[in-house]
């Protein structure tokens, strides 16, 4: 009976960690690249804070340099203008 408790236990926390973890992936990020590494951009905003996203829209990463400003939503980049 307790082996029951602990498999739904850890069955609803892994759910819930799992539906936490795409709504943060939803999540906008702006800022400043700081780094290029294949798919994947390192970006800094204004208070300094660094954030590595994932980009899933490669043909969005062929214009982007490092120092430009950019926003990266849904694996999408969007370079701002200035």
């Amino acid at each position: 009976m307790m082996t029951k408790r602990l498999i739904v236990l850890l069955m609803v926390t892994v759910f819930t960690l799992g539906v936490v973890g795409v709504s943060f992936s939803a999540e906008e990020v702006k800022g400043t690249v700081a780094k290029i590494e294949g798919d994947k951009l390192t970006i800094q905003d204004d208070t300094g804070k660094q954030t590595t996203v994932q980009v899933k829209d490669q043909d969005s990463l062929k214009d982007v340099k490092v120092g430009d400003k950019v926003s990266v939503k849904d694996g999408k980049v969007t370079k701002e203008k200035t």
